[in-house]
């Protein structure tokens, strides 16, 4: 044999060509580790129950309801399909699966009646046992919430293994509940339109990861997709086609799917900018912008001198709070271009009856306030979420507002800096800056995820209380259904463990990488086309493919 192929075998048997050729770390695959990782958690390896899909149930023993209903049938449907998550059946337990019995069911025990809807501060926690010393042979999911119920299934559900013929569960006791109260995915559905089986996906994989919010950015310049029983012309002339929209029935199934899997949905409607898709359904909503003295044919963001258009955002908010039941709602108000404004000489004599002429940052708070206002008079008590544009403007804010704080995703020092200052200012917040996943990278952007940290800020522990949580955003230049769901997940899975673990279990990135591959296969298996990060293997990858 030459020298060079002896060179070669001893670098592909090392692993140290992998290193060489990308960086890619080498991956130890783990087995039954729980993600997001639980806040406490005694799990062995060394004692296990065979759990039989057949006759295996899980025992309602305290209250009930239709969402406790569904995620039974929804969980007794992934173990009824489980596969290994990282390795060949049979061979998952191997030197560690000593068997001390069957698992015949769950019992799952809700201590105080079902919310209807779950919103922000929501109580998650829950307590899981499985073959404890004290009940060697029974297992037991305990809440006093229902949505403490629905996260200690998806727990339950990643502690199974498939070994053979049969499931196997490791001994475990778990005392968990999330960090950060706020842990969302915010969704672009204008620039590229999404079927409604896909954002289904989505919530798919956000309750199966711990997500609890969904930020529906719904509409934005491209298009208006969303159907107002209002203002019907809004989506019938600013939508793609007819056919790319939501309906009254597709964005009720939307909040019912959601609201099943403990999710909020929390919809964005984003103005006085990101507006020009709703100018054609809305005559004389957009600014005309102006060359010299004559209109040029293209238009601006909301005009703010018509007295008409706040009777029209008045009856649009009000049909969008209406029917999205959560408490907030996303008013957007980012990147709004004062061009247009300052080309309009109708502007310039409205802001000289204000007394604020050349003053279009006052320009922008006279409409964010009015704006505020009418939502402030609505029965339903609304409280909003703003990009992070307007208080670095200086517009007076709501002492409830949230801040949501998404720009220098490159700087964590500089986006670092914001989330003082908003905080410093008693201002609710969350980040966004770290966790735009749709400007992926090739292979390792999980690690840049994964390091970002909510709290890495010098502010008193008062201002810390202040950071709701985070969001990781999907903006849909170069999404479409076609890749959405590669695209996002399991970069999603960092994002959301970050928001969930305890602070000291996420600090370092040792084991990520392991753990991450198992989730991702376990996703697999479960049949969502989620992509690789590193090299490795899936059982799923033959079972799926045959």
């Amino acid at each position: 044999m030459c020298s060079s192929t002896v060179l070669l075998n001893l670098i592909l048997a090392t692993g140290w060509m992998r290193q060489v050729m990308g960086g890619f770390p080498m991956v130890t695959p783990t087995v039954g580790d729980i993600w997001p990782r639980p806040q406490f958690a005694d799990i062995s390896n060394a004692k296990h129950l065979v759990i039989h899909p057949d006759t295996f149930m899980f025992v309602v023993v305290g209250y009930t309801c239709d969402i406790v209903e569904e995620a039974t049938k929804r969980y007794m449907n992934i173990l009824s399909k489980s596969t290994s998550s990282q390795r060949e059946a049979g061979e998952a337990l191997e030197g560690g699966s000593g068997i001390h019995g069957v698992l015949g069911h769950l019992n799952v025990n809700l201590l105080a009646e079902c919310e209807d809807f779950p919103y922000q501060g929501m109580d998650e926690y829950y307590e899981l046992k499985v073959a404890t010393p004290d009940a060697p042979g029974e297992a037991s999911l305990t809440a006093y919430s229902v949505w403490g119920i629905v996260r200690g299934l998806e727990t339950f559900s990643q502690l199974v293994q498939s070994d053979s013929s049969s499931l196997k569960i490791m001994s475990a006791e778990i005392m968990d509940f999330p960090r950060f109260s706020y842990r969302g995915l915010m969704l672009d559905t204008s620039r590229h339109f999404l079927p409604r089986a896909k954002i289904q996906e989505t919530l798919d994989l956000m309750a199966m990861n711990k997500f609890n919010v969904f930020h529906w950015h719904i509409v934005d310049d491209q298009s208006f997709p969303y159907v107002s029983t209002a203002f019907p012309d809004l989506s019938l002339l600013g939508a793609y086609t007819p056919r790319h929209v939501y309906t009254v029935d597709d964005v009720a199934d939307v909040i019912e799917y959601a609201r099943l899997r403990g999710i909020r949905v929390v919809p964005e409607f984003d103005t006085p900018g990101h507006t020009r898709s709703w100018g054609p359904g809305q005559p004389c909503l957009l600014t005309e912008c102006y060359k010299g003295s004559d209109p040029d044919g293209t238009f601006g963001p909301i005009d703010p001198s018509h007295s008409a258009n706040y009777d029209f955002l008045d009856a649009f908010f009000w049909e969008v709070t209406s029917r999205f039941p959560d408490l907030y709602i996303h008013l957007g108000a980012d990147e709004v271009s004062f061009d247009c404004w300052k080309s309009n000489p109708h502007i310039s004599d409205f802001m000289e009856q204000l007394g604020i002429s050349g003053d279009y940052k006052k320009l922008e708070e006279y409409y964010i306030t009015k704006l505020f206002d009418i939502i402030q008079n609505y029965p339903t008590n609304n409280r909003y979420l703003v990009w992070q544009d307007v208080f670095d403007k200086g517009v007076s804010l709501p002492n409830s507002t949230v801040v949501q704080v998404w720009q220098d995703g490159d700087y964590p020092e500089d986006f670092m800096a914001e989330i003082d200052a908003v905080t410093s200012e008693g201002f609710f917040t969350i980040l966004s800056s770290c966790w735009y996943l749709n400007l992926d990278t090739f292979g390792s952007d999980w690690f840049d995820y994964y390091s970002c940290e909510p709290h890495d800020f010098e502010g008193s522990e008062a201002q810390k209380q202040l950071v709701l949580g985070g969001e990781a955003c999907v903006w849909t230049e170069y999404e479409d259904r076609t890749n959405l769901i590669p695209r996002t997940w399991p970069r999603a899975a960092l994002v959301a463990e970050k928001l969930w673990s305890a602070a000291s279990d996420t600090v370092s990135t040792e084991g990520v990488p392991s753990r991450l591959d198992e989730h991702r296969c376990r996703l697999l298996a479960r049949g969502y086309d989620v992509e690789p990060l590193l090299p490795s293997y899936c059982s799923a990858d033959i079972a799926l493919g045959e």
